[in-house]
């Protein structure tokens, strides 16, 4: 292990500072119905996703490798896919914007929560190396990014449909906020897909074997399962509204806890390199 640099922390520091900035701007532009505030929430979230970018890239070139071999590089990459996500759905479809005031504060948390793990460098051993590991992690990035929207849309839901605050007029009508929910699910439902395909061609190139059961493999492949109900049960059987919405944020919990929780509190390949 390396000693981490003071640039990269320094950094990180900085870009945490303009997402929490963005956040208060963005989330007061919603509610109070300024657009000044929103726009200039917009602009410090940019410059924060600069300041952060350059944190990445740096944290690249001293470290040799991808933001994948521990917490600190995880969990900030996470946010940065997440943040970027957003913000390209958001050219496409700018009925989308409201779901940043929970975007941006997850944006921010995560990188926050990043900087006070472990930040030494470590080296990816050269065994391991491979187009497939990095295609592995980026397809879970972009599943949790979709996701986040996702799960905006269905709290969204249920705020507006057990009351009707002012700032709920800047939201779209319950149905439109229904489909988001539904399709960026699907979205994350698919790119999850794609993550463990790709991460079991990685485990075969590495160790000779495509799935191993380990714990984190066990809990993502039921993680997927659960939002493919989740997926089958509107499609099919008719659920929408509220009961989907709660079911979609269960499953959002169980995402979360195999994600972040399950390679902390388990022994396996997949938490030597989320320590």
């Amino acid at each position: 292990m390396n000693s981490p640099s003071l640039v990269d922390i320094t950094l990180h520091w900085i870009a945490v500072l303009f997402y929490v900035l963005a956040a208060l701007a963005n989330t007061s532009g919603l509610i109070f119905e300024k657009r000044k505030w929103e726009g200039r929430g917009y602009g410090l979230v940019l410059a924060g996703l600069a300041v952060h970018s350059a944190a990445l890239l740096y944290r690249w070139w001293l470290a040799g490798h991808g933001p994948y071999m521990a917490r600190y590089e995880v969990l900030s990459a996470d946010a940065w896919m997440a943040l970027v996500v957003f913000l390209g759905f958001v050219r496409i479809y700018p009925r989308i914007r409201p779901a940043s005031i929970v975007v941006f504060p997850g944006v921010f948390l995560l990188l926050a929560i990043g900087i006070f793990t472990n930040p030494e460098i470590r080296k990816l051993p050269p065994t391991l190396s491979s187009i497939w590991l990095v295609l592995h992690v980026s397809f879970y990035k972009i599943a949790l990014a979709t996701l986040l929207i996702a799960l905006a849309f269905s709290l969204f839901y249920i705020l507006k449909n057990r009351g009707d605050a002012a700032w709920h007029a800047r939201l779209p009508d319950p149905g439109a906020m229904d489909i988001f929910a539904f399709r960026f699910a699907g979205f994350g439902f698919i790119f999850w897909a794609i993550g463990m395909l790709a991460g079991s061609i990685w485990a075969y190139q590495s160790w000779g074997r495509f799935w191993a059961w380990d714990p984190v493999e066990t809990w993502s492949l039921f993680t997927w399962a659960l939002f493919g109900l989740y997926l089958h049960l509107r499609r099919f059987f008719g659920w929408h509204g509220e009961k989907a919405a709660w079911l979609f944020c269960a499953c959002f919990v169980v995402a979360v806890l195999a994600m972040f929780f399950t390679p902390v509190l388990s022994s396996s390949v997949h938490s030597e390199y989320f320590q």
